[in-house]
């Protein structure tokens, strides 16, 4: 293996390291509340070439963890969708708080 391929294959571990990592915590947190922002910064790393062909089942792996949660979340926002619908429904139908006639003969 040549220098560079060396260095493209840490550069491979240690994304696919830090992805998965990032992935156990954001599925270890599911319960809880999530960092909205907790991969706003994260941006495709460049240069690192082609996954080693030695990595691509642990890159295949993550990415299908990846999809599981993303089906997750959708579940999630689409039961999220349904309940303000239902609250947004039970508001409608109730009646003004304020008064509603005016009584100037008094």
């Amino acid at each position: 293996m040549s220098p560079e391929q060396t260095t493209e294959r840490v550069a491979w571990e240690a994304l696919l390291t830090a992805l998965e990592q990032d992935a156990a915590g954001q599925a270890a947190g599911s319960t809880a509340a999530a960092d909205p922002s907790a991969g706003a910064g994260w941006s495709a790393p460049t240069g690192l070439g082609p996954v080693p062909r030695d990595l691509v089942g642990r890159a295949s792996r993550l990415l299908a963890a990846q999809r599981d949660r993303l089906a997750s979340l959708e579940a999630d926002r689409r039961a999220t969708l349904e309940h303000l619908g239902a609250l947004r429904a039970v508001d409608a139908t109730r009646e003004p708080r304020v008064s509603v006639y005016l009584d100037a003969s008094a």
